[in-house]
């Protein structure tokens, strides 16, 4: 909870004020109950009128000026937990945007979105349930025993003796809950995981009649989740009955006290009816705290778990040239035997060494599996090598600051995203770029033709996910997204396989022309996608099989010169 004291601080003043507020209309609803008293016992029996309509208007204002005193302050309370809750969720998603790779493998994308949503949304609700009933709960519970004491300490005694044994009964209740909406959250988790798999492929979803076997894996997590969620409301909501049990046996207690006492002319009527309002005003406080505590339960649970994200410790920290010392005099892309594994067991990339030159072009070509993302995203720093380093002009990645290097790429990775604006912004993204530079990048990506095809050429409007452009328009949109920024290294990541031949050479041609000084790393499946590369990398199994130009592996590399001939060699793939 500490992260949420840090963001509740800033609106101290606020809270302050809030509180001031609800405490004060509190304790003027307090004396209500106290006024009726004084009015049968003490007003009443001089039968004046005019007294019994002084007081009974003192009642009423005090009822006005409370009830204008808690409207006041709930509003208030609903803005602190609105401000409050918007800069946790704001330090969350920044915190989420510069996770590592290896981190957001940890948490896994379904927990982050539900951590972004539900649990800030369970904090929302904890922390404007706690400025509402906070202080009023408390204060009426304190303030009832009080001003009951001082109408009759017996009778007070008798209730108190039931408080005990509520207090007890609602900490079990709590300290069970907590682990339970724990288990609850982490059962949204794997929901969320899947709603947002079968929305993702809903098409080959529906192209395999596969509808029903999801329906099942839903009904599945869906099910686990009813019943961890089931199960910690059951054990929350036992409180109210529980409480409302033992504040019924202590108000019968009361009554049958109060009766003996008012027979046996120790007390008067008067204070016996403004005792069982104050009990009733004890009751909804004590109702309130409970409240209070199952939220608790539910703020605490979703507010850890925010925590464990925002509080994560950087793991790709900017190293010191003195720990990992520069190359003077080398240029271009360096590998010095790296090694590296996503689980810390078994290597996916096993003692890779190659170097291309500033300027170069580096074709990467392998089956599926045989690390060629991963070399792609140890370039870019996504992950930290185990051994080994990566270099850029003679520099450790690990001592490059991270906006110098992300602003270094143009990177097309294999499942880049197309969100719901016009083709402008979605080559823009977000950069500052000029319209002329938007549009020499749909050149270069062969991209410009249909582009300017629709009526409103670059504001035409494309929908989520690109689904209203082909799937090689799609790509060439996102080629023309990476080239438009000028980068200093292009990576395209299988990026032209949805490009028929032709158009994957006018655009290989068109980037050799085009961009010029600028160093290129081509991931394909296809041979001619990368034979015109300077330097060829074959990988299997995470090994480096093969490395040169396409004349040279064709001679010595007998993976690449099968997978060439299957392709432009006139063999048929099966």
């Amino acid at each position: 909870m500490k992260l949420l004291l840090e963001y509740l601080k800033p609106h101290r003043r606020l809270i302050a004020l809030a509180l001031t507020i609800k405490t004060v209309g509190t304790l003027v609803e307090l004396f209500i109950p106290y006024i009726l008293s004084y009015i049968l016992d003490d007003v009443v029996p001089t039968g004046r009128v005019d007294r019994i309509v002084l007081w009974g208007g003192a009642m009423i204002l005090c009822a006005a000026f409370g009830c204008l005193g808690n409207i006041t302050a709930n509003r208030m309370a609903s803005k602190i937990a609105k401000r409050s809750t918007e800069g946790i969720r704001h330090a969350l998603f920044e915190r989420v945007m510069t996770l590592s790779a290896r981190q957001i493998d940890a948490f896994t994308v379904p927990s982050l979105e539900s951590r972004l949503t539900s649990d800030t949304y369970h904090v929302h609700h904890f922390v404007g349930m706690s400025m509402r009933l906070g202080v009023r709960a408390p204060l009426l519970l304190v303030g009832g025993i009080l001003v009951t004491a001082m109408l009759d300490l017996t009778m007070t005694l008798v209730m108190l003796a039931i408080l005990p044994l509520i207090g007890l009964t609602v900490w079990v209740i709590t300290k069970k809950g907590i682990p339970l909406f724990q288990k609850s959250q982490r059962s949204l988790d794997g929901m969320v995981r899947i709603v947002r798999e079968d929305a993702k492929g809903i098409r080959v979803i529906k192209a395999l009649s596969r509808g029903d076997y999801e329906r099942r894996r839903f009904d599945g997590a869906n099910r686990v989740l009813m019943t961890s969620e089931q199960t910690a409301s059951s054990v929350m909501a036992a409180s109210n009955p529980l409480v409302t049990l033992l504040l019924n046996v202590g108000l019968v207690a009361v009554i049958l006290v109060g009766a003996f006492r008012v027979n046996g002319a120790l007390t008067e009527a008067g204070k016996i009816i403004a005792f069982i309002q104050y009990f009733t005003l004890i009751s909804n406080a004590m109702i309130g705290i409970t409240r209070i505590f199952v939220n608790y339960s539910k703020g605490t649970a979703s507010a850890k778990r925010i925590e464990e994200v925002v509080r994560t410790a950087p793991d790709l920290e900017l190293r010191s040239e003195e720990e990992f010392p520069p190359r003077k005099g080398e240029s271009g892309i360096v590998f010095e035997d790296v090694s590296f594994s996503y689980m810390g067991k078994k290597n996916n990339l096993s003692h890779i060494s190659f170097s291309l030159p500033r300027g170069g072009t580096l074709g990467v070509i392998g089956a599926t599996g045989s690390g060629k993302t991963t070399l792609i995203r140890l370039l870019m720093r996504a992950y930290d090598v185990d051994s080994g380093s990566v270099r850029i002009d003679g520099r450790d990645l690990r001592t490059i600051p991270p906006d110098e290097l992300n602003t270094a790429f143009g990177v097309v990775m294999q499942n880049d995203f197309i969100f719901a604006d016009t083709i402008a912004e979605n080559i823009r993204f977000g950069r500052d770029l000029s319209e002329e530079a938007v549009r020499r990048g749909a050149e270069l990506a062969q991209a410009s033709e249909f582009i300017e095809a629709y009526e409103d050429g670059y504001g035409h409007m494309l929908q989520s996910k690109g689904t209203n452009v082909s799937g090689g328009q799609k790509q060439r949109l996102l080629i023309a997204r990476a080239l438009a920024g000028e980068p200093q290294i292009l990576v395209l990541d299988d990026a032209s396989s949805a490009l028929d031949y032709k158009t994957d050479a006018r655009l290989r041609r068109s980037i050799r022309e085009g961009l010029v000084g600028v160093t290129s790393v081509v991931v394909a499946q296809r041979v001619s996608s990368v034979m015109h590369a300077d330097l060829i990398l074959v990988l299997e199994d995470g090994e480096l099989i093969g490395a040169g130009r396409h004349e040279e592996l064709l001679a010595t590399c007998e993976v690449y010169r099968q997978i060439s001939n299957s392709q432009i060699g006139g063999a048929i793939l099966e």
